[in-house]
């Protein structure tokens, strides 16, 4: 299943613009609240109607402003999960699944009861929505569109109203569920761990517009985008300007850092990832090494993050993950670090 993209909706000040392709397997949208990855699933099912643009999913057409086309939502067959789940409260959980069954009534019944088993919903076929958990509904919700026999599976932040351990579940349920899928699947999230642990492509959406798309390892090894590094996890993150072919000057953390590949005319930032620091008990002569002066020590469940600049300067404090037995071993010494070269990430505005 091929899924194409290109719409624009003006909703206020606010423009959504996008335009992507998807090829069968879990493609994620990546983006802070508000940026729009919500509306585009609204209008890829049919619920918002784009102002113009054209969506196709294998060839059917959804949505031509062009040739005046505009299909309803249910002639679309994509199964859309809500973020509050939209199940029907005056049916009960067999009533919701069956609902979307298309088919005779030994039928229905059969692929309701198959998803009853799925989705381990045994005993709580005659509950009525109001009666169940956030993750009872959320389950049922899931057996609903995949009893649809959807050709396109969307997910809206499937997991935001639950509880770590019950998000833990599902997603590992979930993640079985989306490798028997063998369709396309859109997952829009503002978490980066999902993302990376379900999907295998990944487009950073912004303001509207699609920043940066690639493969998961991809877009994490090279974000190319201020926005995209931020919402990929890198916490330290500098303005920057060019000095020459292999070297910048970091102007928030006032270092100046070599790197092992070409940089270009337009860089406007660098990010370094936390946990790439590499600690040395003496300054050596190695690229980006510096005394570090330890500004705040905070423990974390499993690890400590260290707060911490150049000796000598008032830059921005760079912070440093590392796990404890580490941490107790370094702390009572002079503490020196290295930036290695091939770990900075280059990036536009």
């Amino acid at each position: 299943m091929t899924l194409k993209v290109n719409i624009k909706k003006q909703l206020n000040a606010f423009l959504l613009n996008v335009n992507f392709t998807v090829e069968n397997g879990t493609f994620a949208i990546l983006g802070a609240s508000g940026c729009g990855k919500s509306m585009t699933l609204k209008c890829i099912a049919g619920v918002e109607k784009p102002d113009s643009g054209h969506i196709e999913l294998d060839g059917k057409v959804f949505f031509d402003s062009d040739k005046r086309i505009d299909l309803p939502p249910q002639k679309r067959h994509a199964g859309y999960l809500f973020q509050n789940y939209a199940l029907f409260p005056n049916m009960t959980v067999w009533e919701n699944i069956a609902f979307v069954i298309e088919g005779n009534k030994e039928y229905k019944d059969e692929l309701t009861q198959e998803n009853i088993v799925r989705f381990h919903l045994r005993g709580l076929e005659n509950d009525y929505p109001c009666s169940l958990s956030g993750g009872q509904q959320q389950r049922v919700a899931f057996a609903r569109i995949l009893a649809a026999q959807s050709k396109l599976l969307m997910l809206d932040e499937p997991f935001s109203a639950l509880d770590s351990y019950l998000k833990w579940q599902l997603e590992l349920e979930l993640g079985e569920l989306l490798d028997k899928y063998n369709k396309t699947t859109l997952f829009v999230s503002h978490n980066r761990d999902e993302v990376y642990r379900l999907c295998s492509r990944i487009a950073v959406m912004n303001n509207g517009e699609i920043e940066a798309i690639s493969d998961k390892h991809g877009i994490f090894e090279d974000p190319q985008t201020l926005t995209a590094a931020i919402l990929t996890g890198c916490k330290n993150n500098s303005r920057a300007h060019k000095v020459n072919a292999h070297s910048l000057y970091a102007e928030d953390w006032q270092l100046q850092l070599s790197v092992n590949q070409q940089i270009p005319d337009d860089l406007s930032y660098v990010g370094f990832r936390a946990h790439f620091f590499e600690p040395k008990s003496t300054q050596q002569q190695v690229m980006n090494c510096f005394r570090a002066q330890v500004l705040k020590v905070i423990e974390d469940t499993f690890s400590y993050i260290i707060m911490v600049r150049p000796y000598g300067t008032e830059g921005r404090p760079l912070r440093w993950e590392l796990d404890k037995a580490e941490w107790l071993r370094l702390r009572e010494k002079p503490l020196f670090l290295t930036i290695p070269e091939n770990k900075l990430i280059l990036l536009k505005k």
